[in-house]
């Protein structure tokens, strides 16, 4: 008799094993209160023996840590391994001066990224000495390409014609994030040709209300990625930016 776990597929639907203990690391990742028991069993739509026993894999490895009132936490132990692996990435060392050097030149925040799919990636960030935003950007965090300057600087670069944007918006369409987002693909494909055609690309407001943005295409050892400065559009209106991309040109040709 066949039973349904033991039918085709069934074990690709179920959390099992290290995958288990995986998805639970993760999940406490997105709770920086901590979790109960209880919680986690829900979470991830498991008996609470089960749970426990992965959250007891985590607990002695030392990722995770059981805090007061029975809630468990990521540990400082995981968050020193996190931290030490950022700072130790070749293209983290190469592109930190230029960040810190363009926060200081523009007093607004300074982002590294690369794109994977459609998406753009943080791999560094470095805030400004006073007056710091708060932003959805963060180390590892991800927004659609689409609607930020980082993704369209380095989507120009490799969509070399109308016919190609076209058919990549075609394949990554974007939600309405701000008033300003541009989900009409051809106006997108336009506004590419124009990244293409002065070498720099800017967020008017696209990708997060009250946030305008400038970044040009880099290329490290590491790999290809974009440089971008990031601001509050009443202090540091878009045009200004635009007036001063060539000194971001000029942090950016900087890195070696």
């Amino acid at each position: 008799m066949v039973k349904p776990e033991d039918e085709p597929g069934a074990a690709d639907a179920r959390l099992v094993g290290s995958d288990r203990v995986l998805a639970l690391l993760i999940e406490l990742a997105r709770r920086p209160d901590g979790a109960s028991l209880d919680d986690l069993a829900v979470a991830l739509d498991s008996a609470k023996s089960t749970v426990h026993r992965a959250l007891g894999s985590l607990t002695r490895s030392g990722l995770a840590t059981r805090e007061s009132l029975g809630r468990y936490a990521v540990s400082d132990e995981f968050l020193r391994l996190a931290f030490t692996y950022q700072e130790s990435r070749p293209e983290a060392a190469r592109v930190m001066p230029a960040l810190r050097q363009l926060a200081e030149r523009f007093g607004e925040i300074a982002h590294y990224g690369v794109l994977e799919g459609g998406d753009v990636v943080y791999r560094a960030k470095v805030d400004p000495a006073a007056g710091s935003i708060r932003l959805t950007s963060y180390i590892g965090g991800r927004n659609p390409a689409r609607a930020t300057a980082m993704g369209k600087a380095i989507l120009a670069h490799r969509l070399a014609t109308t016919a190609e944007a076209l058919e990549w918006a075609a394949d990554h369409p974007v939600e309405q994030r701000t008033a300003h987002t541009l989900t009409d693909d051809a106006e997108w494909a336009k506004d590419i040709a124009l990244v293409r055609e002065r070498g720099f690309a800017v967020d008017d407001q696209e990708n997060e209300p009250g946030i305008n943005c400038v970044a040009v295409r880099v290329v490290t050892p590491s790999g290809e990625g974009a440089l971008s400065v990031s601001a509050l559009a009443y202090r540091t209106p878009l045009s200004t930016l635009i007036d001063s991309v060539d000194d971001l040109r000029a942090v950016a040709v900087s890195i070696v």
